[in-house]
């Protein structure tokens, strides 16, 4: 069943996953983390299906990175090994995190390259019925694909994302898990068009466009 996302959607938080891919890790010189190497982008950051991305003037290196998203759909803490976490998610949608590459290696930590406002485009709807362990996640950019990965690929699935994200901090209704992107990732330029694509859910779809200020 798809549920609408609509413009009152305000998640407490949106927690990313990063370098959850190996490939991904490789291309940025990375090592895979023994753990799940969590951050926080900001919930100001979130727009969705059609609307802008804007590229930030402090940044000469915003790129893209297509995600499949967890939304959360109840109270969620301390969930042991063994639960179940099915009852917890509302479903799954695409999400672009898009990232200030530059800002990000200036900067040693990632708050600011992935929290300008518009740098998290999600959408087009909210899939309850979806089977989202090994489907592909695809993102073009003017329709050339830049990335193409399975979420079988992960090097933490979902659930188990899901779990260790918990047992650190309170879940809340609607609150937004990214769970990492495939390799591919690369520069956005105004008038791209980018679009996240995955398996069983649809088409995100945004426009670029630079900061006129």
């Amino acid at each position: 069943m798809k549920i609408e996302i609509t413009p009152d959607f305000a998640p407490s938080k949106i927690v990313c996953v990063g370098r959850n891919y190996a490939d991904h890790a490789a291309e940025l010189g990375n090592e895979v983390p023994k753990e799940p190497l969590l951050f926080l982008k900001a919930p100001s950051s979130l727009i969705f299906n059609g609307d802008d991305i804007v590229l930030p003037p402090p940044s000469d290196q915003v790129e893209h990175e297509g995600e499949l998203a967890i939304v959360i759909e109840k109270k969620c803490k301390n969930l042991s090994d063994s639960d179940d976490v099915m009852p917890y998610i509302r479903g799954f949608t695409c999400l672009n995190d898009v990232t200030a590459r530059d800002l990000q290696k200036k900067d040693g930590q990632f708050t600011r390259a992935k929290s300008f406002d518009t740098f998290c485009p999600m959408g087009p709807h909210i899939e309850t019925d979806l089977d989202w362990r090994d489907i592909h996640v695809v993102c073009r950019v003017n329709g050339e694909i830049k990335q193409s990965g399975k979420t079988g690929q992960m090097v933490f699935p979902a659930d188990y994302l899901v779990r260790y994200i918990s047992k650190m901090m309170t879940l809340h209704p609607g609150d937004v898990i990214a769970t990492g992107t495939p390799s591919g990732v690369s520069k956005l330029s105004a008038g791209d068009v980018c679009e996240v694509e995955i398996e069983g859910i649809g088409i995100l779809k945004n426009g670029v466009v630079s900061n006129a200020s």
